[in-house]
């Protein structure tokens, strides 16, 4: 049976260069590239440096209007980190509102939206409810 993860996940938002700021502060992550879709506008790439198959493509185009509603086109996007508590405090210095703190297995998290409306939930593994992980 064949293994896999994901690579990558590619999302449509109106300010590219703002998101990946956040992303390379809360993740320690940094640019890969930049440049023309095939379609209609951009795309950012922003990740792992020390897994390059792991990023996130940010979208943007005048077809970009952003601000969904939860669940459309997505439900969130999950983000791992060691320090959650500094995560939090990344998140809520680029002016967003963190909410819904959760400590239950595999561990404890909280949730962000975005500019856009998208949804993302930062996890940590290191001494959250099952103490696992990291």
């Amino acid at each position: 049976m064949p293994k896999g993860q994901i690579e990558h996940a590619n999302l449509s938002v109106t300010d590219p260069d703002r998101i990946a700021r956040l992303f390379k502060e809360l993740l320690s992550w940094e640019e890969r590239w930049r440049g023309p879709s095939q379609k209609y506008g951009w795309s950012l790439h922003v990740g792992d440096p020390e897994n390059g198959a792991t990023y996130l493509a940010l979208y943007t185009g005048d077809h970009v209007k952003g601000k969904y509603d939860k669940g459309q086109p997505l439900n969130h996007v999950g983000l791992l980190v060691d320090d959650l508590s500094a995560a939090e405090k990344v998140v809520a210095q680029h002016g967003l509102k963190p909410f819904g703190h959760d400590d239950y297995d595999p561990g404890e998290r909280f949730y962000f939206f975005d500019w856009d409306g998208i949804e993302f939930e930062v996890v940590s593994y290191a001494g959250g409810a099952s103490g696992e992980g990291q």
